[in-house]
């Protein structure tokens, strides 16, 4: 029986040895491909750019300290009005480096100081788009160089676009704001300062803005449909459903219930910033750094950037006569043609446009005389009512004057009569007497 159980066993260990040694020659690699690019990554680092735009006061500094755990911004002193706001829209840019767990990220942030802070906010969205563009324009040109190297991107990644909380939908500048950017960047509507609404209030202004958004043709940032994965499709849905994010930002650490949270004190109790229940914060941290900002760095290089560098290479053989229809024609008479043509087609368009404006100019101005003429005759017709009714006072008064002046008359010379006659019943008795004293002489 033991000579049977060592042959035994040594049959399963010459049985084991060949399976190891046929499961180390099937045994390929590949399959450790992305340790490697884990490693790769992990040790080069990461960089995102993300944007916030909004009027001040809105909490922009206080939230982007929030997400990223450390303080960007520091306290903010105001100083008197004419000091404190810019005249028209500034870019400013912020580094910083965030290393956790191993993994360094590289952060930009770009800040938009003045942004809807004036009177008149015509093309206050014009520096932020010329930021955009400018570096869509670096990164181009570092991709197109002869030793290109490694090639920085810092490219805007994401824009957070705060709306105020007026409770009356999107103002005209936003929706202009949007309709310039959404072309050019990943923007997510953000509603700030979420705890003066209630959770109903909350909820009406969330459709009010995404219904205006809808009705403006505004593209915002659209979460991708994970296909094979019912978890993550369930977990955008959700993000979906929580568009426009309502954020509440606090740095103050508060102890409730023995517990220390980041919230902000009312006399009514907290508001939790990390609390789901009271606002959208932790659903926007997650969604920017957790779960989607790969994807959104995705977006912006295949959609947004290639937008710009299509645009950008066609207006390039646009100028140096190099399109589709003129690549066949090599004759440089036919070349000549052709842009006289284009010329000639230009300058009449110019023409036309300039005398639709010229009209334009024209009609408006015998509107406006029109109009003078209008006023001129409706305040003469004013005035001369105005005259005849005086004159029909003053016949009135005139007469009554006549009337006045004939009773006078007949009273006066009544009363001339009267006396008249006081005189003559006064001198006959007179005469009398005077007779008889005359006789009495004699």
């Amino acid at each position: 029986v033991d000579q049977h159980d060592n042959q035994r066993v040594q049959y399963l260990a010459k049985w084991t040895v060949s399976e190891k040694e046929k499961s180390e020659v099937s045994y390929v690699g590949y399959a450790n491909l992305p340790n490697q690019v884990f490693r790769k990554a992990v040790k080069k680092g990461f960089q995102f750019s993300l944007m916030v735009v909004g009027q001040s006061g809105l909490g922009k500094s206080t939230l982007i300290n929030s997400l990223f755990m450390t303080d960007l911004y520091e306290d903010t002193t105001y100083s008197t009005s004419p000091q404190r706001i810019p005249r028209t829209t500034q870019v400013k840019e912020s580094t910083v480096y965030i290393e956790e767990n191993g993994v360094r990220l590289e952060l930009t942030v770009v800040d938009t100081p003045g942004f809807g802070d004036v009177v008149d906010n015509t093309n206050c969205w014009r520096p932020i788009l010329d930021h955009i563009d400018t570096k869509y324009e670096k990164y181009i040109n570092d991709e197109s160089r002869v030793s290109r190297g490694i090639t920085e991107d810092y490219r805007i990644h994401c824009c957070l676009y705060f709306i105020p909380p007026n409770g009356h939908g999107l103002r005209q500048i936003d929706i202009e704001f949007m309709k310039q950017l959404h072309e050019k960047v990943n923007i997510v509507p953000v509603i700030a300062k979420a705890d003066t609404f209630t959770p109903e209030e909350c909820t009406r202004f969330k459709k009010l803005v995404l219904q205006e958004i809808a009705d403006n043709g505004i593209k915002i940032y659209q979460f991708p449909d994970a296909e094979l994965d019912e978890e993550d499709d369930a977990a955008n849905q959700k993000l979906r459903e929580a568009i426009p994010f309502a954020v509440v930002g606090s740095s103050t650490v508060l102890e409730v219930n023995q517990k220390k949270i980041r919230g902000r004190q009312y006399p009514w109790g907290v508001a939790e910033v990390e609390n789901a229940d009271h606002c959208d914060f932790t659903t926007l941290r997650n969604m920017i750094i957790r779960t989607h900002m790969q994807d959104l760095k995705d977006i912006t290089n295949k959609v947004h950037y290639e937008n710009y560098r299509c645009n950008k290479l066609a207006g390039v053989s646009s100028s140096t006569g190099s399109s589709d229809k003129m690549a066949p024609a090599r004759d440089p008479l036919a070349q000549f043609e052709v842009e006289k043509r284009e010329h000639e087609m230009k300058m009449h368009k110019m023409e036309v446009e300039m005398e639709e404006v010229f009209d334009m100019k024209v009609q408006e101005k015998l509107q406006k005389l029109n109009d003078i003429e209008v006023d001129l005759n409706r305040r003469k017709d004013q005035m001369k009512r105005s005259l005849d009714q005086q004159k029909r006072e003053l016949a009135e008064k005139r007469h009554q004057f006549e009337e006045d002046k004939k009773s006078f008359d007949a009273e006066h010379h009544k009363y001339v009569e009267q006396l008249e006659s006081m005189k003559l019943s006064s001198s006959g008795p007179r005469g009398k007497k005077d007779d008889k004293s005359g006789k009495k002489k004699k």
